[in-house]
């Protein structure tokens, strides 16, 4: 999309659902408005993947009221994703069109279900708050979770905001760091539980994802802890082990292309994601 200023306008409004996120992308539009005004500017959309999902999954179970100004679920990663349905035919061959799930694990984490290499469904929802465990954010909560730290210990506001994006997940369960490299290579103790529910919690949420697209014949990983943590693939297949994914321990420790056993029911494969390839390519369209 061709930025001008009401489209600037409109993606600082959403800021408050990316905190972590949005502001370096407005700084950069500016810094460039000052240089070059009259440079076209573009913006894509890291939502913008998941546009071909069905409204069940994508609306909320929330008063009609609210889900008309705006309550419904996003889902993020989506250029990442969006790179990764595009090597699937190199990987996958006729399987690329199946059903994939793919679990972009880094600082952010989500999951992607895809059939025939669309969005299907999607861990995050309105913010980049929900869905896996993640390097600072606590992924899905029970909400009463949230009006229990308001009513009742008094958080405010911007403490509350502050806690969920930069206190939560791997940090705010080891205490030590938000860096899996930095947890793998501890131990102490709060540091392997930390990695034990970020493993539990991405495996949850692949097989949640598999019931949504009717099954998973094949699981990707990227991301910066997908592609290069042998210790965090090895222990989320164990336990999706139950839909018949096995891992091959040599092809795990080479980190890919394809990571699985022979007798692996589903394919397992390692991809490094690229965005920035994704922006080009999309960009070069438009200037076209």
């Amino acid at each position: 999309m061709r930025i001008d200023e009401e489209v600037l306008a409109l993606i600082e409004s959403l800021t408050p659902l990316a905190p972590l996120h949005q502001g370096f992308g407005i700084a950069g539009v500016r810094a460039m408005q000052a240089l070059a005004p009259h440079a076209l500017q573009i913006a894509c959309f890291d939502t913008a993947f998941h546009a071909t999902q069905p409204a069940l999954h994508t609306t909320m179970p929330l008063p009609a009221s609210w889900r008309e100004r705006g309550a419904r679920r996003y889902g993020f990663h989506g250029l990442s994703f969006e790179w990764i349905a595009q090597k699937l035919p190199q990987l996958l061959g006729a399987a690329a069109d199946a059903r994939v799930v793919v679990a972009h694990l880094g600082s952010g984490a989500s999951v992607c279900g895809m059939r025939e290499r669309r969005s299907v469904r999607t861990s995050m929802g309105l913010s980049t708050l929900g869905g896996l465990m993640m390097s600072t954010r606590p992924g899905n909560l029970d909400p009463g979770v949230l009006l229990f730290l308001q009513q009742q210990l008094h958080v405010d506001v911007d403490e509350l905001s502050r806690g969920l994006h930069r206190e939560s997940g791997l940090l705010g369960l080891s205490g030590l760091s938000g860096d899996m490299r930095a947890l793998e290579a501890s131990d102490d103790p709060r540091a392997g539980f930390a990695i034990e529910m970020f493993c539990q919690r991405a495996a949850q949420e692949i097989a949640a994802t598999a019931v949504a697209i009717g099954g998973c014949d094949a699981l990707v990983f990227t991301g910066g802890i997908g592609e290069h943590s042998e210790r965090a693939r090895r222990e989320i297949s164990a336990l999706l082990g139950w839909m018949g994914v096995r891992l091959d321990p040599a092809l795990n420790h080479a980190h890919g292309p394809r990571v699985h056993a022979a007798d692996s029911a589903v394919a397992v494969c390692v991809v490094p994601t690229d965005e920035e390839q994704v922006i080009a390519a999309h960009v070069a369209a438009m200037m076209s």
